[in-house]
């Protein structure tokens, strides 16, 4: 595998674990059988993905960009989907989340 597609898989599995923390909201507990098992199926899916990825890029590298992508996306749905706060402050930190994982990449290109 090649080192962009293993790039494309890292960022793939960011981006559902973001959907996956929306619908572990959306499941209530696991109190709704819909997004519990759409929940389930996400979590698989990014570990998957994210497994792959760690085929070819650094261990440390990958999990900062994975859970950068999905602590920054995450905080930015919440925002859109459930009315949570858009201070300045929360969107400075962020955006310091958002510039680590960047250059995460840079530094690993």
């Amino acid at each position: 595998m090649s080192t962009t597609i293993a790039w494309a898989m890292l960022v793939a599995a960011g981006i559902l674990d973001v959907f996956w923390a929306v619908s572990l909201k959306y499941a209530e507990g696991f109190s709704k059988l819909g997004w519990s098992l759409l929940s389930l199926l996400l979590l698989g899916g990014l570990v998957w993905l994210l497994g792959r990825s760690l085929l070819v890029l650094p261990v440390g590298t990958a999990y900062a960009v994975w859970t950068g992508i999905g602590a920054a996306g995450t905080v930015l749905i919440g925002i859109v989907l459930f009315d949570e706060g858009m201070d300045p402050m929360r969107l400075f930190w962020i955006g310091l989340i958002v510039i680590g994982t960047v250059g995460l990449k840079v530094g690993t290109a």
